[in-house]
């Protein structure tokens, strides 16, 4: 059983289609990280799937509940954490007293009850034991958010969804919440984590999907996102004579990039060029080679090529 199923979620207002025919799964025990730029429909689609917002058409299934359907999203929300944009948390009150304060609210007892046992558990996840007493209003911007990470983590969740945890945080805070995330996701907690920080989603994520203008236009491993090396960074001692043997290596295209008077040459290549053939025509024609490098397109390249095509007219 996937832990998130979407199949064709759309949300329309008027001609606009902030979330276009969306198909979605997610397994368990994953960290998935949901990215894609300013306005792309990730908050609206994370509203989706925890039963906020009404879809225009399709469905979404949460642990295996219908959302929208009778009683699904009750049954379904009760093992779902959840933070949405920015942490709540009453400023003159202590982390503890607002950890008090959102375990007793709602819920039956049991469920009370088992939150406010949980108080102590989530101050340690979150790395906010020694500061359970302080006022909220002197944490860091940091602090707050772990502190919201901490609510959503009292009622014991199997999934976690949390709309961009580190906006807003300097380096350090950014660092605090990706460990954090990825010791949750690493102790079993499905963890959905939307982001329009490539870096962020690169260093800590176990899938990734690109959202743009409602919809996806790319999902997988990041690693599997960005195209294998297919370029090549050249160091010789005679670039007049190593452009002239390139010139007869089927496949392989100087990409004009080099400046003057340097001894790099940077290179593409297609089939049949491969790096070894590269090599063994510039050895054989008398080029010595002193480093031969593949460069990879960065995460942030591919990025930006999947969402400038992505808005067209619907």
């Amino acid at each position: 059983m996937n832990v998130i199923e979407a199949s064709g979620l759309t949300k329309r207002y008027r001609d606009l289609a902030a979330v276009d025919e969306l198909d979605l799964s997610l397994e368990a025990g994953v960290l998935y990280g949901f990215l894609g730029p300013n306005g792309a429909g990730k908050t609206t689609t994370i509203r989706m799937i925890l039963g906020l917002v009404f879809p225009t058409s399709g469905r979404v299934d949460v642990l295996g509940q219908p959302m929208f359907g009778p009683g699904g999203a009750e049954r379904a929300l009760r093992r779902v954490g959840a933070l949405i944009e920015e942490p709540a948390a009453w400023s003159y009150l202590s982390g503890r007293r607002n950890l008090e304060y959102f375990a007793r609210s709602g819920g039956p007892a049991e469920d009370r009850n088992r939150r406010l046992a949980r108080i102590d558990d989530v101050l340690r996840i979150v790395g906010l034991e020694h500061a359970a007493n302080k006022k909220v209003k002197a944490y860091s911007q940091g602090m707050r958010q772990r502190l919201g990470i901490a609510v959503a983590l009292l009622g014991s969740p199997d999934l976690l969804v949390l709309d961009e945890p580190t906006n807003g945080l300097d380096p350090q805070g950014m660092r605090e919440v990706r460990l954090l995330l990825r010791r949750l996701a690493d102790e079993g907690t499905t963890v959905f984590v939307s982001s329009h920080l490539l870096a962020e989603v690169e260093a800590m994520c176990d899938r990734v999907g690109v959202l743009a203008s409602g919809r996806l236009v790319a999902e997988g491993p990041p690693s599997r996102l960005r195209p294998t090396a297919d370029r090549l960074r050249i160091e010789v001692d005679d670039p007049d004579r190593a452009r002239a043997v390139l010139a007869d290596v089927d496949g392989a295209t100087l990409d004009g990039s080099e400046t003057p008077g340097e001894r790099v040459l940077r290179v593409e290549l297609a089939p049949p060029a491969t790096a070894a053939l590269v090599n063994a025509a510039l050895v054989t024609g008398g080029v010595q080679v002193s480093a031969l490098v593949p460069e990879q397109e960065s995460l942030e390249d591919v990025f930006v090529s999947l969402v400038e095509g992505a808005d067209v007219p619907r």
